[in-house]
Parts: C-alpha cells; structure tokens; sequence
C-alpha cells in the first residue's frame, strides 16, 4: 500500500509551500523519519519527514508550489507497486493533472504523448533536455550553458549538483579578456545585477504589498525621553553573569510594550472574517535583519514573562532566524510587532513601518541620539529615542492609538511604574 507525502502545516500559516529540494531521486529507497524533501513557506524552510519507508515517486517538481494537504509525492512498498503508480502517474505530475490528461493522451499517438511536467525545455540540437527548476536558475545566475552539461540525474536528467561541478570548471579556467563597452544610446541603462524576485525577497514583495493592499494604515510619530530606560539598561548589564543574559533595549522594550498592550486590548486585535478579534494572548513579533530580507520571530506570551527570560528568548530566536532553523511555528501568531533600527545608527529619523499582518499595530524605533529639549525653561541635552506607530485605522482610532502610546511613553519614561 502506497502512503502520500503531503505538505505539512506549518504553524498557523495556510499559505503555499515551495518545493525547494528532494533529498531522494525518483524510486529511492527511503527510510522512516528520513528527510525527504525541503519545502518553504512564508521565509521559512522546512526539512519534510518521510511518514514510512518504501520507493519514492515524486509527483511534483522542484521550484513548483503547492497548498498545505497537498500530496506531492508517494512511498510504495514494493518496485512492482512503484512501476504502476509512476505508469498511473508520471514523475513530477500531479495526480489530479494525470487523470484529467488521459483521455486526450489515449486519442494520441505513443511517439506525441505530452511528456512529464518539468522545467521548461530546452534543446539539444534534436534531442530533449531535462533539467530541474533549481538546477536551470543557478544555471542561468552563473550563465551556464546547459546544453553542454551531462545530467547525472534519472533518465539524464540536469540537477543542482551537475552545474555546481560545471561553475567551479568555470571559475577555474582563465578569464577571456573583456570586451570594450558597448556604445549606449541615449537614455539606456546598464544592468549591474538581475535579483529574482523569489525566496525570501519574492515573500517579502508579496506580503508587503498585500498589507497596504488591503489595510488602512495610518503613522503616528513622536519622541521618548530614554533617560532612566538606559540608567535601567546599565544596571541590568553591570548584572550580566548574575541574570545570564546581557539585556538590549529590544528586551526592554519587548517587556513594556507586552506589559501596556494589557490595558489598552484593542491595539492587540485583528480583522479575521470580517470580525475584529482581540486577543487574549499577547505574542510580540521581534524584526530581525538577515542578509536576504527580513523575518519576525514571536514571542509568545510575553506579558507572562520576566525580562530575563524575554530576553534569552529573543537571543535563541534570532541565532535561530540567522542559522535558517526557524520553524513555522517561530513566525506565527504574533499580534503586535516591534522593529527597532537603533543598532544600525539610524539616529533621529522617522519612517513609516508596514503593518505585519494579520495584525493592527507595528511600532518603529530608531537609536537614541543626544538632543536638545527645554526642561523646566532651560534648553538640556536629552537623550532621545524617535517612534513611529503604523496602525490600521479600520481597527484603531486615532484616540486609542493616542493613549497606548501615552502609556508606553509614560513607563518608559517612569521604569520604576512598569517594573512595579
């Protein structure tokens, strides 16, 4: 008996998993709790299970998407049961597509039969070549020409490892002398770098987009007096081997804001179906910067928590976002976001953060920077941290976004208050 490897769920998320990588070729042997196959969803790779042992039939391909439920592959128990399923259903064709080509592939001849689903054809002089999605891509990133590589893959199929071997030929041999540059005309541009717009980077378009899309989102922006949050800092630091964690102010601020969103629910809310929901838990997303884009791990929970153990949470999140060891389940759920641009010295600056949805709020710091402010009539050096609230003002009124931030500041500014 044949089993389905499906795509999983991941966390909470209900969109589309990329096929990125089978660890198997078509009618390996595969053991129970191998990892079969690497998908990603939602900036997250995840390392697939096989559920059983048996002959792998893979149905979908490389690079194509699919929904989660979905089957992209079997395990058969035996090669004779695995010769009828791949007859039944061609390697890297859905069941669904099989059944529905039969009819047409049965009134035509055997020679004009439509050949499995793959990355688009190229040519050989007359012969066919098949090459996976991945392998084409890196091909065409290092301008390989794929018609000179042998596949090592089934039935000679082109794969990753074939043109990693033919760029490393590549880059050992001479460089050709370079050609002069061409004459351009008026208002042509030189391409430095093509960047796909897929992976992490293609997620990121997508989803920003889409929040903006469909939001109505609203900037508030202002100044907090940071005084006592870093003679606070300083002495949570000079404690360090003590706590076991050295505190950063997004640990500090993580702590408070989950603290504040207690009184004031209706900043913690979502738009689901046509319903604001407000939530009972409080999961606070922390953005964190990699080289290819951006990711927010969550912390759950985090008006339960002390700072300490925020912190080290925050820790262990972000090695983990920096590793790619994320799991779906790390970037779910969140209810309100921070992003905090102070370690890249971005200084007194204000900008406009897009909501991370399905949530309402997303709050933007920037470093703290030495300013001049009157107190008491008397211009003093202050040092001064800037925000700015993007909220979605089909949920959050210009009063309650007022008042949240008035109470974030007041603790902020009163540690002792917040602490207590």
């Amino acid at each position: 008996m044949a089993t389905e490897i499906k795509i999983p769920r991941v966390g909470m998320s209900v969109a589309d998993a990329t096929i990125i990588e089978w660890q198997f070729k078509e009618g390996d042997r595969v053991e129970e709790r191998q990892v079969v196959v690497v998908i990603e969803t939602e900036k997250v790779r995840t390392d697939v299970e096989s559920p059983a042992s048996g002959y792998l039939h893979i149905m979908m391909n490389e690079g194509e998407a699919a929904a989660a439920g979905q089957t992209i592959g079997m395990l058969t128990e035996t090669k004779e049961e695995l010769a009828k399923i791949q007859k039944e259903t061609p390697a890297g064709k859905p069941a669904e597509a099989a059944k529905s080509a039969e009819p047409v592939a049965a009134e035509a001849p055997a020679s004009e039969a439509a050949p499995p689903k793959e990355a688009a054809p190229a040519t050989r002089g007359e012969e066919r070549i098949r090459i996976s999605p991945v392998a084409r891509k890196l091909a065409e990133e290092h301008a390989i020409d794929i018609t000179k590589v042998a596949g090592t893959g089934p039935g000679g199929r082109i794969v990753r490892e074939d043109i990693e071997k033919a760029i490393a030929t590549k880059e050992a041999a001479p460089a050709p002398p370079k050609a002069a540059p061409p004459v351009e005309a008026a208002g042509e541009r030189r391409v430095k770098q093509a960047i796909p717009l897929t992976g992490m980077r293609g997620t990121i378009a997508e989803r920003m987009h889409h929040s903006l899309a469909i939001s109505a989102q609203l900037t508030a922006m202002g100044e907090i007096d940071m005084g006592e949050i870093i003679r606070l800092r300083n002495n949570l630091v000079a404690q360090e081997s003590t706590l076991g964690t050295r505190v950063t102010y997004t640990d500090i601020l993580v702590f408070a804001i989950a603290r504040i969103l207690r009184n004031h629910p209706e900043i913690n809310a979502s738009i689901i179906d046509k319903e604001i929901k407000v939530w009972e838990d409080i999961n606070i997303g922390v953005a964190t910067a990699l080289e290819d884009g951006l990711i927010v791990p969550v912390v759950k929970h985090a008006d339960r928590k002390p700072m300490v153990e925020i912190s080290k949470e925050i820790k262990a999140l972000v090695e983990k976002a920096r590793e790619n060891k994320l799991s779906g389940e790390d970037i779910s759920g969140g209810t309100f976001t921070l992003t905090n641009l102070g370690a890249l010295g971005s200084g007194w600056t204000f900008e406009t953060a897009i909501i991370n949805q399905p949530e309402s709020a997303i709050l933007r710091v920037g470093a703290i920077t030495d300013r001049a402010v009157v107190r008491d009539g008397q211009v003093v050096a202050r040092p001064i941290m800037t925000y700015s609230l993007t909220y979605d003002h089909r949920v959050i009124d210009g009063a309650m976004a007022a008042k949240f931030i008035s109470s974030l500041i007041s603790a902020l500014e009163n540690p002792t208050l917040l602490l207590a």
